[in-house]
């Protein structure tokens, strides 16, 4: 992969991470356009890996948050009086977590073979459409983030699995997944970082600890582009998070759902015509 390449994919990542429109989709569909084989281990390795740069890019924007959770969880577990929401917040991360990792887990093979098809980054990003547009209207949203509770991370976590097919997107998921529990837009959000900062940092480090072979073998992507993805996308993630903070804070779904649906035609249309392949 050339420098420029891995730029590139890294501002994608970086911008679409936290995005409902699905970060996966996204970089699936460029590294085709730039006629590299997307299912090779190398590529899918790449795609896993830079997500690191955008997590670290989660933590340095919400540390303040990050340290306040740990900081509560650890002392309501030494003391049973100091257990408040943002306890019960920790806990909810920690289930929410665990049962992504093992679904994910369960699943590695199917995610890494033939879900990496194009066709499934259609349908993720057509299908999951609906539940965003409908969960954006008909959900409470009238529960605040002193209200989650483990059980919403573990509903949380599993619906975040949904994100392992390409196109559905984790935030999208777990955005919507939080308005059909009630939990208003802004906390919904907030959520979505939350789960996303484990789950992403877990998949990038398995990823580099498992595939390092396939990134520095003979004809793989090679540990400088990979790097300077890692970097791109830490740099581009952390004002898109700004960006998408201030912006569900008067806004609803909509214009995300639009894009979606135009994506994905657009896509399923050159698929149709031959003129990308889907795989």
């Amino acid at each position: 992969m050339e420098w420029w390449q891995s730029v590139i994919l890294g501002v994608v990542e970086g911008v679409t991470e936290f995005l409902p429109i699905s970060s996966t989709g996204h970089l699936t569909v460029v590294e085709k356009l730039m006629g590299l084989p997307i299912n090779d281990p190398s590529v899918t390795a790449y795609t896993a890996i830079i997500q690191i740069g955008a997590m670290v890019a989660s933590i340095v924007y919400f540390w303040s948050d990050i340290i306040r959770i740990a900081g509560a969880w650890f002392a309501g577990l030494a003391d049973k009086a100091k257990r408040g929401p943002d306890f019960q917040l920790g806990w909810a991360v920690i289930a929410g977590f665990t049962v992504t990792a093992v679904v994910a887990l369960l699943l590695r093979d199917l995610v890494e073979g033939p879900l990496r098809s194009l066709w499934f980054v259609v349908g993720g990003l057509l299908l999951w459409s609906v539940p965003m547009f409908i969960g954006d209207r008909v959900g409470k949203q009238n529960r605040g983030e002193d209200s989650i509770t483990w059980k919403d991370g573990a509903i949380l976590g599993l619906i975040q699995c949904l994100s392992l097919v390409p196109g559905v997107s984790r935030s999208g998921a777990t955005i919507t997944g939080g308005l059909f529990l009630g939990i208003d837009r802004i906390t919904a959000t907030r959520m979505s970082f939350f789960l996303g900062i484990p789950t992403l940092v877990a998949a990038g480090m398995f990823q580099a600890a498992t595939s390092a072979s396939s990134i520095a073998a003979p004809g793989g992507i090679g540990w400088v582009a990979t790097i300077i993805g890692i970097v791109v996308s830490f740099v581009v993630a952390y004002a898109s998070i700004a960006w998408l903070l201030k912006f569900v804070a008067t806004n609803d779904f909509t214009a995300f759902v639009i894009y979606r649906v135009i994506v994905g035609l657009v896509i399923g249309g050159l698929l149709l015509a031959n003129v990308i392949s889907p795989v």
